[in-house]
């Protein structure tokens, strides 16, 4: 199982060279990954363009972008471009994102997001590949052809969580990306229902990343409470709500990984166990407590 960091886009004094070195330190540590997510300040594909000119030897991805702003011509030509500027370590997770985030600060439907997504990915996909596409479907038109010299076609990520949303990335992406979701969900759900929809559509096995919050610290309890506290409205939304009822949890910090290194390692590990290909920690708790959780992720990578 490939291990990685989210690093986070939230707080907006986060400056860009603070960024790129907490992405060094990842590839210094062995890690294979640092991922960006999307709000509404940075845009996460530009920081991986960025953060992967800068530093070697390590992917960087997005984790997610969302795609109803971002028409799959154009999104295309920016994932080459990162492509073109990393190497080719570039990896580009996308997704609908939530219907408060899409139709009340971008104004678009999110009327049937799955056909939404469909679309999407049927126009995206052979863009990345350099083929000329000519897609005239029910919300999406696509019709031209992006090619940038030295870039090859990136992973194709889908943030799915659902059963409708995993097969579509078993049939058209190559592979998903969760959040919220602990090892039950990866072992019970996701990874089975991801595999077979990827068999039925003759595709490789598809890679199933799992973000994490993760915490190497003496008051485990202390850092969930401070995760329920920031971030225990996510629970909320539908998606994120099904995927913890799913998994007998009563919210998201439940899920979250607290505890001595020998805990945690365990608990990281059980997720390979499970079925996870790629394991992305959003290391959490105070600076002292975040560099002990790179410091085991390093170790963990350096025994594999």
């Amino acid at each position: 199982m490939r291990l990685g960091v989210m690093i986070g886009v939230a707080v907006e004094d986060t400056a860009l060279p603070e960024m790129i070195e907490k992405v060094r330190a990842a590839a210094e540590a062995g890690l294979d990954s640092a991922y960006f997510s999307q709000l509404f300040s940075w845009d996460a594909v530009a920081l991986a363009t960025l953060v992967g000119r800068e530093v070697p030897g390590i992917d960087v991805g997005t984790a997610v972008t969302q795609t109803y702003p971002r028409h799959p011509l154009a999104l295309a030509g920016q994932a080459l471009t990162a492509q073109a500027a990393s190497g080719n370590r570039f990896i580009l997770g996308v997704g609908p994102s939530h219907p408060q985030i899409i139709e009340k600060a971008f104004g678009h439907s999110y009327d049937r997001p799955a056909r939404h997504v469909r679309e999407y990915l049927t126009a995206l996909v052979p863009l990345l590949r350099g083929e000329e596409v000519d897609h005239h479907g029910e919300v999406i038109t696509a019709v031209g052809r992006t090619s940038v010299p030295g870039a090859v076609a990136p992973p194709v990520l889908l943030a799915a969580l659902g059963p409708v949303m995993l097969r579509i990335a078993g049939e058209l992406a190559d592979g998903a990306v969760t959040v919220w979701t602990g090892p039950r969900g990866i072992g019970e759900h996701i990874a089975p229902t991801i595999g077979r929809a990827a068999a039925r559509a003759g595709r490789p096995d598809p890679r199933v990343v799992a973000g994490v919050m993760v915490s190497v610290t003496h008051d485990p309890d202390g850092v969930r409470q401070g995760v329920a506290a920031a971030v225990g409205g996510a629970g909320r939304q539908p998606s994120y709500r099904a995927i913890l009822d799913r998994q007998g949890l009563s919210g998201v910090h439940e899920t979250v990984i607290a505890g001595a290194e020998d805990t945690v390692e365990r608990a990281i590990r059980a997720y390979a166990d499970a079925g996870a290909t790629e394991f992305v920690a959003s290391p959490v708790g105070d600076e002292r407590e975040r560099a002990r959780t790179v410091a085991l992720l390093s170790a963990i990578r350096g025994r594999r």
